[in-house]
């Protein structure tokens, strides 16, 4: 075994270990309810978002419900989210494209994904992986710090380049638990600011710390 696919196994292995069950912490009860609560989770946190889903979804449980919405309506459920107003717009666009050109159901690939309103790359394949089980990696913020620090990915690649580094490095039936987990280490401990250095089992191969 080379020393990346040591360092790959090194790593799974201390994820495991750290978070057995790392799962997306977004609340949904079907795929439909998943795309829109990603779609909302866009520069706020699931807390946030878990807030606001329940009435929105009580009032709107379905594509065609929310194709029909009044705006206004949809605003007033999600106004404690940042820029409320877009993400009412992209859903009900959303809501209309799914009802549409897709019978009401939430396609699986991830160029028809993509091709709805609001959603890009990171939002379809969080659907992918967690709605439809497919191996994926989706990168946020978390992942792509934490895929930078552990020298997967160089500082200057994009959001794509992280992806691809990652699915290169890491085993593809590994990538859906993965992405949950390098999440949840970015997330709870290799934090942005402070981030929990002393006593962290992957220092070495934090570039930071080394």
């Amino acid at each position: 075994m080379n020393s990346k696919n040591n360092k790959a196994e090194t790593i799974m292995q201390t994820l495991d270990a750290l978070f057995p069950d790392a799962d997306c912490e977004l609340h949904f009860q079907n795929v439909f309810q998943l795309l829109i609560a990603v779609v909302l989770s866009a520069q706020t946190t699931d807390v946030n978002v878990n807030r606001v889903t329940p009435e929105l979804f009580k009032r709107y449980p379905d594509p065609d419900s929310l194709a029909n919405a009044d705006p206004l309506d949809v605003m007033e459920c999600i106004r404690s989210l940042g820029l409320y107003r877009n993400k009412a717009a992209n859903i009900i666009r959303l809501a209309n494209d799914l009802k549409e050109r897709f019978d009401s159901i939430v396609p699986s690939t991830r160029e028809e994904l993509m091709s709805l309103p609001g959603v890009g790359r990171k939002t379809a394949n969080v659907v992918m992986a967690v709605g439809f089980h497919k191996n994926a990696i989706a990168v946020d913020t978390h992942v792509e710090r934490v895929s930078k620090r552990l020298c997967i990915a160089e500082e200057k690649d994009d959001v794509l380049e992280v992806e691809k580094k990652l699915m290169a490095f890491f085993p593809e039936e590994k990538w859906g638990k993965l992405h949950h987990q390098l999440l949840f280490f970015g997330r709870y401990r290799c934090k942005a600011r402070k981030p929990e250095c002393e006593g962290c089992p992957l220092k070495e191969f934090c570039r930071d710390y080394l």
